[in-house]
């Protein structure tokens, strides 16, 4: 899905490189759904293509998951790459969580049922957008800590500048949100809901603090 320089780390390893490519292809797919899911439920509350939709990010989520095993039982069953392979587990159980998240935060939409009134949407769509851009140069990162260095910092800078944004748009939210005449109870039901898409921003940022780390180690 992301191109990138082919200078890869795994030369007679092309199955674990496949599903570590599958795996990103996962990430993506991820942020791209859960966009679309909170941009539905704020077009359309609890439709069927909100339900759709939810079902689908739970079929990427499992998905994810079992990439992930797979990818772990490689690593240590056939003793791959074992200079990178503690650096690779961290990496990819990080970017699960991102994914997690997203996860997490759609169900809360969908059981939760919260009541977003009209003069949000727009704030709660710039928050999405930039959340999920966070969520998708992330990927573009971490795919590239395998082929070219210089992607990766490059789209890791993209990241913390998203998740920055994110934290401003997040809190300028909860200030007007706290400002308004909404009853303290729904106030407090929008923030957590803030917090949760925020949250996935956040967890983002710390996977790209240790793949910097990650990619360090490896340059040395």
């Amino acid at each position: 899905m992301f191109e990138v320089p082919r200078i890869s780390i795994f030369s007679q390893t092309r199955i674990l490189e496949n599903k570590i490519d599958q795996f990103h292809d996962k990430l993506f797919d991820c942020s791209v759904t859960f966009k679309k899911i909170i941009k539905e439920y704020i077009s359309n509350k609890d439709s069927d293509d909100f339900k759709k939709l939810n079902k689908q990010l739970k079929t990427i989520e499992n998905d994810a998951d079992r990439l992930r095993r797979d990818i772990e039982a490689q690593l240590y069953f056939q003793n791959l790459i074992p200079d990178l392979r503690a650096d690779v587990l961290n990496m990819v159980e990080n970017l699960d969580k991102i994914i997690n998240r997203c996860d997490t935060t759609a169900h809360i939409l969908y059981i939760e049922k919260p009541q977003i009134p009209e003069e949000y949407n727009s704030r709660f769509i710039d928050l999405i957008n930039v959340v999920t851009s966070c969520v998708e140069n992330s990927a573009i990162a971490s795919r590239a800590f395998f082929r070219d260095f210089a992607t990766v910092r490059d789209y890791s800078i993209k990241v913390f500048y998203k998740e920055s944004e994110a934290d401003k748009i997040c809190a300028n939210m909860k200030e007007v949100l706290f400002n308004s005449n909404l009853e303290l109870a729904h106030k407090l039901h929008l923030r957590d809901i803030v917090d949760s898409i925020d949250m996935v921003a956040d967890i983002t940022e710390d996977a790209m603090d240790d793949l910097a780390i990650f990619t360090i180690k490896r340059d040395i």
